[in-house]
């Protein structure tokens, strides 16, 4: 490994070779460890040894990047409490060691190192913009009992680290020594705080290769959805999903989510709701074995058809959405799915949606946000995350509507759509360009952020920003003014 690390031109510092003769072995490796990641390469003696504890601990205490290697041959008697809370990358204890191995040691150390200097400049941006008191410590990662005595020795109480937080179960131990430890979106006063609020997810994926015009990788709406669903979660809130849950990603990280939730609270109350649109409840064997599963975790909320097209319909039968003729009765379903919907829900966050290859009557995200909008209902439009999103706050910024949310792109872009608004016409149940034009012109920010419980300034941020943190931290600052507000405005009544 050292070979192969001295052919190209990363720095380095190999103790075994580096200290020149004269110079003090213990001063020259705290010296280097303070302005490097260590690589700890744990062999089944290697915890045992008196220096390789001493650099763990060393890099530990001057927060250093630390990524842990594990090459055991048989048995490691002990590991050594201080090498854990890091990255740890498992090798074969063969020699030499493989360059594909030692390639992987190095793409984590790169990682962590970014991930290490990231962290810490970011808690410090959101320390200078009070997200963080000024007396608090800032660490890299998930606070430590060794840390936390050196802390407190230093006068520090309260200690802040990077998402995610930590289970309660984990940090329990923190209560011993007084200490308050969060994350930059969440402390222990926020639970429970959105109990009283139904909040609707309204985020789909946007089309694949999108990177060019978003400059953000797709697992990053996907990193936003999950943290939004656990910090939802986390305040009892109610998520309110339109589709089908047994996905893989974002849906099945909202499940683990409320899971835990469930055994942390200790509770029968459910926090997840699953609305459905027919067919998509209609029953297979697939199925009823996922609702049996998930019964005491998700509430399905199935929603029937129209009763105008009801007729001659086999409700129990699935239909596919092929045709014009059964295009629309899809969609005149998930019309009404999403306006049921929205009407049992508090506010509804926005992010993404696919402009072309949906089943509805129009992308489901701009119906979603159009239905949102003429209820009354608050909506956080996260508009950095490309897709119709994007589209519709350019649309309400420019006053002017954006091209890929009118009828022409939208025929043009999606086969068979214009035989299909062609057929809704007959029954006034087309989707209005028209309106939706008039709708999305004549809202300003300064009305989305009065409704949402944001300032215009933060609303605005909220628009542009493409940072995953400060979104969420938006979007729940505007939540619970909301929550805050209502349960004044009960108090009030109860008053009088």
């Amino acid at each position: 490994m050292y070979k192969f690390i001295d052919s190209t031109n990363m720095s380095r510092f190999f103790d075994a070779t580096e200290i020149s003769p004269g110079f003090k072995f213990d001063e020259e490796i705290i010296k280097h460890i303070k302005e490097s990641t260590l690589v700890a390469i744990g062999s089944d003696a290697y915890s045992s040894r008196y220096w390789c504890q001493r650099e763990i601990l060393c890099a530990k205490q001057h927060q250093r990047p630390i990524i842990a290697v594990d090459c055991l041959q048989d048995f490691e008697d002990r590991v050594f409490p201080a090498g854990s809370n890091v990255p740890c990358v498992h090798v074969s204890p063969d020699t030499p060691i493989s360059e594909s191995d030692i390639l992987r040691i190095l793409i984590a150390t790169i990682l962590e190192t970014i991930r290490h200097l990231h962290a810490q400049k970011s808690l410090e941006y959101y320390q200078s913009q009070n997200w963080i008191d000024n007396d608090c410590a800032i660490i890299s990662r998930p606070p430590e009992i060794r840390q936390v005595i050196d802390l407190k020795k230093s006068g520090k109480q309260k200690i802040c680290y990077p998402e995610p937080s930590l289970y309660s179960e984990e940090a329990d131990w923190l209560s011993h020594f007084e200490v308050d430890a969060f994350t930059p979106l969440w402390n222990k006063a926020e639970d429970g705080a959105l109990g009283c609020c139904r909040i609707g997810i309204s985020i789909s994926d946007n089309p694949v290769g999108n990177y060019s015009d978003c400059h953000l990788h797709a697992d990053h709406l996907k990193r936003l959805s999950q943290d939004l669903a656990r910090h939802l979660l986390a305040r009892a809130g109610t998520v309110i999903y339109g589709g089908d849950l047994r996905k893989d990603g974002f849906t099945h990280f909202i499940l683990d989510e409320a899971i835990a939730l469930k055994t942390r609270l200790n509770t029968d109350s459910i926090h997840v709701e699953n609305h459905l649109a027919w067919p998509l409840h209609v029953s297979d064997p697939e199925i009823v074995a996922w609702r049996a599963k998930y019964s005491g975790i998700v509430k399905t909320v199935e929603h029937d058809i129209p009763d105008d097209i009801a007729k001659g319909i086999d409700k129990s039968v699935f239909i596919a959405p092929s045709g014009t003729d059964n295009k629309y009765i899809w969609s005149r379903c998930l019309t009404r799915m999403r306006e049921k919907s929205i009407e049992l829900s508090h506010a509804r966050i926005c992010a993404g949606g696919e402009l072309a290859g949906y089943h509805g009557k129009m992308p489901g995200v701009l119906e979603e946000i159009i239905i949102s909008i003429e209820k009354n209902k608050p909506i956080f439009l996260l508009g950095a995350f490309g897709g119709v999103v994007a589209e519709v706050c350019k649309t309400i910024l420019d006053k002017a509507i954006a091209e890929p949310i009118t009828e022409h792109w939208q025929i043009t872009n999606n086969g068979g759509y214009f035989e299909l608004q062609e057929k809704a016409k007959q029954g006034s149940q087309n989707a209005d360009y028209t309106k939706i034009k008039t709708v999305l012109e004549g809202i300003s920010v300064d009305d989305l952020a009065r409704s949402s419980g944001l300032s215009s300034d933060d609303y605005q941020r909220l628009i542009e920003s493409p940072f995953v943190d400060e979104c969420v931290h938006l979007v729940l600052k505007g939540l619970k003014a909301l929550a805050s507000a209502s349960v004044s405005t009960k108090t009030e009544g109860h008053d009088e």
